[in-house]
């Protein structure tokens, strides 16, 4: 998938790449031509990535090849070994999660899995969790809490699974019942929403006392296509439902909702996993060490401060406007 606001630099890489071949395959010197168009490169980037708009964001959130949980995983932790299944009912691959090592730490990781590829997300259900994944995280969770465990979740998903098979086996109870058990665990809880944070599936697993977000991420109680669709009836304008609804990083940390925005390598994380997994481990690791000197009783005070504090912040801009 490929955005419209990409296409010039499309379309300059493509002329540097057939500069460099037909002076390859000519023995020709075009350094000069080559660089010109490098310069230009770099400056087309600067000021296309520079302003993008909430739909832009959205839609590098939504890039075929952004790095998955998974992905960041086998980058950020050590020794991780994969936990299946919710004691209930089954195993749900739209939710990962287990053991894994930060830094020496004993820790819990959890997050919302999408596929590469049609058939891997048709095995992952596109990254939408049923009932059975939001009672498996929170089995570890629970897990977790008894072994003294902090817990990592990482948050990509367009929503939590809407189907027949989803309310009969009680996806609004579960998540319901992850957000009462998340408020209270007392072990540090930290996301990090890494692609699309769509409603409640994504609050499922991100009751924490820190939420961070990638820069070109969205987090909000409606995707932009349903919000068009109640406001305008015409799920084509999206592009404006974005721009109202606050759902970039920006927005959501001036509205006290997120700790920390971390910075995207340039044109996005699918650009460069190696430095973006760096990026997200910092918070991670500055988040532990702020957290990690609280007591139980502190870290539940803690979690309930802060979402009493985005009510807050929200009443009073509604009260503003």
């Amino acid at each position: 998938m490929n955005s419209n606001f990409e296409k010039p630099i499309i379309e300059l890489r493509k002329q540097i790449e057939d500069l460099e071949q037909l002076s390859k395959d000519n023995n020709l010197d075009l350094s000069s031509e080559i660089k010109k168009l490098q310069e230009r490169l770099l400056t087309v980037e600067k000021s296309i990535y520079d302003n993008l708009s909430p739909w832009d964001r959205v839609q590098i959130a939504r890039h075929k090849d952004r790095p998955t949980s998974l992905e960041y995983i086998s980058h950020i932790f050590t020794d991780f070994i994969e936990l299946h299944g919710d004691r209930l009912f089954g195993d749900d691959k739209a939710m990962i999660g287990g053991i894994a090592s930060f830094n020496g730490l004993p820790v819990t990781v959890i997050g919302q899995q999408k596929g590469r590829n049609t058939k891997e997300n048709i095995e992952r259900n596109f990254g939408m969790p049923h009932p059975e994944g939001y009672r498996k995280a929170l089995r570890l969770m629970k897990q977790a809490e008894k072994f003294n465990r902090p817990i990592i979740t990482f948050i990509d998903t367009p929503g939590a699974y809407p189907g027949k098979e989803s309310e009969e086996r009680g996806i609004s109870e579960a998540i319901a019942r992850n957000l009462l058990e998340m408020a209270g665990l007392k072990v540090p809880l930290i996301s990090i929403v890494i692609g699309e944070g769509a409603s409640g599936g994504a609050l499922g697993i991100s009751v924490s006392n820190h939420i961070h977000m990638l820069e070109n991420t969205w987090y909000s109680v409606i995707s932009p296509e349903g919000a068009a669709s109640i406001l305008w009836k015409d799920s084509s304008k999206a592009s404006k439902a974005a721009e109202s609804l606050k759902i970039t990083g920006n927005d959501l940390k001036e509205l006290n909702v997120i700790d920390t925005l971390i910075p995207e390598v340039k044109g996005g994380a699918h650009n460069d996993l190696v430095t973006q997994a760096k990026s997200i481990a910092l918070a991670i690791e500055t988040s532990l060490k702020e957290l990690l000197l609280l007591n139980p009783e502190e870290l539940i005070e803690h979690r309930y401060s802060k979402f009493r504090s985005i009510g807050e912040v929200n009443e009073l801009q509604e009260t503003h406007h």
